[in-house]
């Protein structure tokens, strides 16, 4: 169990605490077994408990903050973001382009696949951010839509 070099009255003692139960310890001392009473019930080390602290994603500047629109709000302009990191294969839209919600605006590639991104919103193509080619990383506005 447990491994001790006690030195006491100046000779050296190798002890081995071989197993406890209740009060009764077995130890070797130098190679001899004994069985030792201790005064009071010894019980085991137990493993201390791991506590983590409450996970908070990153992304979440301000969680009282409302991330999206309500349906009676007004809309503005709309921006569309890179879902991941990737490259721009193709465009079907140009600035000044009308649009519907669920037209095809892109094609990304990200991860070897090809993800076509789509408008989530009715209105005219504002800017165009990205190119033909372009690397981009999550999180890029790749197009804007305005009314």
């Amino acid at each position: 169990m447990k491994n001790y070099k006690l030195t006491i009255n100046g000779n050296q003692y190798e002890v081995n605490i071989q197993s406890v139960e209740d009060n009764i310890a077995e130890v070797e001392v130098n190679g001899t077994v004994y069985k030792v009473e201790v005064d009071k019930a010894l019980s085991p080390t137990k493993t201390p408990k791991l506590v983590r602290p409450t996970a908070v994603p990153s992304t979440d500047s301000h969680p009282s903050v409302a991330k999206t629109s309500t349906p009676a709000a007004p809309k503005g302009t709309g921006h569309i973001k890179s879902p991941l990191p990737g490259v721009i294969l193709d465009l079907y839209v140009k600035e000044g382009d009308v649009v519907k919600k669920g037209q095809k605006l892109l094609c990304l590639e990200a991860m070897k696949m090809e993800n076509n991104i789509d408008s989530d919103k009715d209105g005219k193509v504002v800017k165009l951010n990205v190119g033909k080619g372009d690397s981009v990383m999550e999180g890029d506005v790749l197009i804007t839509i305005g009314e």
